[in-house]
């Protein structure tokens, strides 16, 4: 779940939405940054299905005793996530070996420095997991796999840009994620640069620097905004449930400038 707090209320958004504005950004990048056409659909299911661990976690979101709040996909505890982290990558390998690959290399990469026995197992059992569906391959080529895995990242990283700061936000106050940027995998070499800038110019307009799309894109987020009250009378789940799902509308425009 991404979670952000308001005076009286919680803006939560589930990572499969956050997961599907992802696709839709991968689905509409220009015709230079697209994968090649016979592995186009595995990169773009890959991206599409990301965050599918999360998908049946988020339908009734667990409490934070100790922040008095949701938890979110950042301080989720260690075990129960590896569990659900290797659900959706199981899940998107039965459709798709080159998805679950790239899914396998994202979820591994979050846990790699955490030294936790749970963290050390599950990167092993994903490192095996990666060899055998490589060697399953015929044509497997490590270069256009950095290449499709940088894409990955990036279209999160936009995704969460969107989802992590509030509509019309400020520089300043941005998210210390990307307050210096949007990191760019050096994989991805036809930006010539590791950042790239992202903006809100009011809220439902985020400006870019960077010409990634033929034309501006409009994207839609959904998201629940749960009140506080609620919660301390009914709970989290059933305050959840009944919140209504809201739809925001945004658009990404190039600074042609």
């Amino acid at each position: 779940m991404i979670v952000r707090e308001h005076t009286n209320e919680f803006v939560m958004i589930e990572q499969e939405h956050h997961a599907y504005l992802s696709g839709e950004i991968a689905a509409n990048l220009k015709e230079l940054l697209v994968p090649e056409k016979e592995l186009r659909e595995s990169v773009d299911y890959a991206i599409y299905k990301h965050d599918d661990g999360w998908k049946l976690l988020d339908k009734q979101p667990f409490w934070n005793d100790k922040n008095q709040a949701p938890y979110t996909f950042v301080d989720f505890p260690v075990l129960p996530k590896t569990v659900f982290y290797k659900h959706g990558i199981e899940e998107v390998e039965k459709v798709d070996s080159y998805a679950g690959l790239l899914c396998s290399k994202h979820y591994s990469r979050f846990l790699l420095d955490d030294t936790s026995k749970e963290a050390q197992v599950f990167v092993q059992q994903e490192e095996e997991r990666q060899k055998r569906i490589i060697q399953s391959l015929s044509n497997f080529d490590q270069d256009t796999f950095d290449f499709h895995y940088g894409l990955l990242q990036l279209c999160d990283n936009l995704s969460l840009y969107i989802c992590l700061n509030e509509p019309g936000t400020p520089i300043e106050k941005e998210h210390p994620f990307f307050q210096k940027g949007i990191p760019v995998s050096s994989s991805i070499d036809v930006f010539k640069r590791d950042k790239l800038n992202f903006r809100w110019v009011d809220e439902n307009t985020i400006l870019t620097d960077e010409l990634l799309f033929d034309r501006p894109l409009t994207i839609t987020l959904q998201q629940k905004v749960v009140d506080k009250n609620s919660i301390s009378k009914k709970g989290l789940i059933e305050s959840y449930h009944e919140a209504p799902t809201m739809q925001v509308t945004i658009c990404i425009v190039c600074d042609d400038n």
